[in-house]
């Protein structure tokens, strides 16, 4: 089955503006922008024929070339990673039986966590689309909880049937946890921002209307649900390793302590 992975990146996001050219201290010394980490985390990945960064924006697009990534100039009318990603495969011409939208705000994802999305589609055809989540250890869900009390919109969580299937995303902390001792294990999981697509499930993506959910929420996956396609959640394990997205300039010191503890 070939795959490629593409990783959508925009310049002119609205919570982050430059988002993928931030810069991050490694604890070795050397300063890398947050694309170029994602860039390199994506390329461990194994049983991956090629990957490519897919963005609108000169600025990103050379210093991607720079560091030695291809890049596909994407259409600047993309509303979302998965558009970005529909629109990659159509440039850049490769024929794939699975694309991987790879997040490009997301450099601690594991290799193992999209290896175990690939291996799950791999082993059912049926799956139009599948995305990893992960059950929050209590200092996530705190930080999750520190996010939402301080106006922030940081992670998004994931509900899902015991099927796998999603039953719903969200930027607010779902499921409700009451206050008071934190159930033991954690109920809430935590959506990894990578999707695995097949292509006619990209094709159909791009043939439905956003719904009310997706506007609402600003989450691009939730045009699946709200169109009838299902979404499979693929439950991944951390081994010990932090996962964060870089979501706000905030989250800058925590993605630093993490891969200091990586060291």
């Amino acid at each position: 089955m070939k795959t490629v992975i593409f990783i959508p990146a925009r310049y002119a996001s609205t919570r982050y503006p430059g988002k993928p050219l931030v810069t991050l201290n490694l604890p070795d010394g050397q300063v890398k922008s947050l694309i170029q980490m994602s860039w390199e985390a994506a390329s461990s990945i194994s049983g991956v024929d090629a990957v490519y960064v897919a963005t609108d924006d000169d600025r990103i697009a050379e210093a991607s070339r720079a560091f030695g990534a291809d890049v596909v100039m994407t259409s600047e009318d993309c509303a979302n990673g998965t558009e970005r990603c529909a629109d990659a495969l159509a440039r850049a011409g490769v024929e794939a039986d699975l694309v991987v939208n790879f997040q490009g705000d997301a450099p601690l994802t594991p290799s193992w966590f999209v290896e175990e999305l690939i291996a799950a589609m791999e082993a059912d055809p049926s799956i139009p689309m599948a995305t990893p989540v992960l059950r929050c250890d209590p200092q996530t869900y705190a930080n999750f909880v520190d996010d939402r009390k301080n106006g922030r919109v940081g992670g998004t969580t994931a509900v899902f049937g015991h099927d796998n299937r999603a039953l719903y995303f969200s930027k607010e902390v779902v499921p409700y946890v009451a206050p008071g001792a934190l159930p033991a294990p954690v109920p809430v999981f935590h959506h990894v921002g990578v999707y695995a697509y097949r292509p006619d499930a990209l094709r159909a993506y791009m043939d439905a209307t956003p719904g009310k959910l997706e506007v609402l929420e600003g989450l691009e996956q939730l045009r699946f649900l709200e169109n009838g396609i299902d979404v499979t959640c693929v439950e991944v394990e951390a081994h010990g390793r932090v996962f964060w997205e870089l979501n706000n300039p905030e989250d800058v010191p925590r993605i630093e302590s993490a891969l200091c503890a990586m060291a």
